[in-house]
C-alpha cells in the first residue's frame, strides 16, 4: 500500500483552509460505519481493461474488528483504498455513516479522512527523525486538534499500545512491533471513528503480530473505533468479528 501512504503523507500538508468541524462533515447515524453496495472497479492498461473489484456487498458495524481476508491480487487493498475514500468505484455505492463517498468532492473527501478515519500501513510510515511522541502529536497538528489537548492524547495514546516508556525513542531504536504500535498510536490520535490497516501484521513474527491484534482488541474497547484491515494471515482471524474472504475480486460464500 505505498501508493497510499505516499497519498496520506501528501494529504498531510498543512492546508490553508480551515477543517470543518465533525458535525458539518457527518450528520448522526446509528446504522453501520460503513456499508458496500453493489462496488465495482476497473482499470484500464492500455487497450486492456482490468476488473479488480466484481460486485462487492458488505457492511462494518460500529465497534467490530472487521478482517478482509485474501491472496495479493484478490483486491483487498483495493477495496480498502475505497472506504477510505481514496480511491473511487467504477459503479456502486459506499456510504460511511449514511454518506454516500462517491457523490463528494476531493475537498470533503479529505476532510473526512483528516477528521474521521486513521491509516495504518505495512510499512509503518513513522517520520524517522521524529520521536514516538512527536510522530503521534504530528497527526494531532495535522487534524486541527487545539494544541491545548496534544499532551494529555499523545500521552493517552501510547499508553494504551503499551509504549509509555518509549516515548522519546526514535524509529530506527524500536523493534517491528513497536514501531507498529506507534503508528496505531498516531492512527487514533485523532479520535477517528474508523480504523482502516492494510496487513499491518505481514512484517511482524507471529508473537508481534498477537500483540497487535491485543491492542487492537482494546483501543476498540476503550476508543470505541471500528476497524477493517486487510490480511492473508490465518493466524490471526480467530480475533475477528467478521472476516470476509476475498478471491479474484469477490467475496467467497
Amino acid at each position: 500500500m505505498e501508493e497510499s501512504a505516499t497519498a496520506i503523507a501528501i494529504e498531510e500538508t498543512p492546508q490553508k483552509t480551515k477543517v470543518k468541524p465533525r458535525k458539518e462533515l457527518l450528520p448522526p447515524y446509528d446504522g453501520p460505519v460503513l456499508e458496500v453496495r453493489n462496488v465495482h472497479r476497473s482499470f484500464q492498461t492500455g487497450s486492456r481493461i482490468i476488473h479488480v473489484l466484481k460486485g462487492i456487498d458488505m457492511e462494518v458495524k460500529p465497534q467490530q474488528l472487521v478482517m478482509l481476508k485474501g491472496r495479493s491480487g484478490s483486491g483487498k487493498t483495493t477495496l480498502l483504498n475505497m472506504l477510505g475514500g481514496l480511491d473511487q468505484p467504477s459503479s456502486g455505492e459506499i456510504l460511511f455513516s449514511g454518506q454516500p463517498l462517491q457523490d463528494w468532492g476531493d475537498q470533503r473527501r479529505t476532510a473526512l479522512r483528516r477528521r474521521e478515519i486513521g491509516f495504518i500501513f505495512q510499512a509503518y510510515a513513522l517520520m524517522p527523525l521524529l520521536s514516538a511522541w512527536e510522530n503521534v502529536e504530528l497527526s494531532l497538528r495535522m487534524a486541527d486538534v487545539p494544541r491545548s489537548e496534544w499532551k494529555d492524547r499523545v500521552d493517552h495514546c501510547l499508553d494504551l499500545v503499551g509504549l509509555s516508556k518509549r516515548v522519546k525513542h526514535r524509529p530506527f531504536e524500536m523493534s517491528g512491533g513497536e514501531q507498529q504500535r506507534v503508528a496505531i498510536a498516531k492512527a487514533i490520535a485523532h479520535r477517528p471513528r474508523l480504523l482502516l490497516a492494510d496487513e499491518p501484521t505481514a512484517e511482524l513474527d507471529s508473537k508481534m503480530g498477537a500483540q497487535v491484534m491485543a491492542v487492537f482488541r482494546n483501543i476498540i474497547e476503550v476508543e470505541q473505533v471500528t476497524i477493517c484491515m486487510t490480511t492473508h494471515d490465518p493466524t490471526i482471524l480467530e480475533v475477528a468479528d467478521h472476516v470476509y474472504e476475498m478471491a479474484d475480486g469477490r467475496f467467497l460464500t
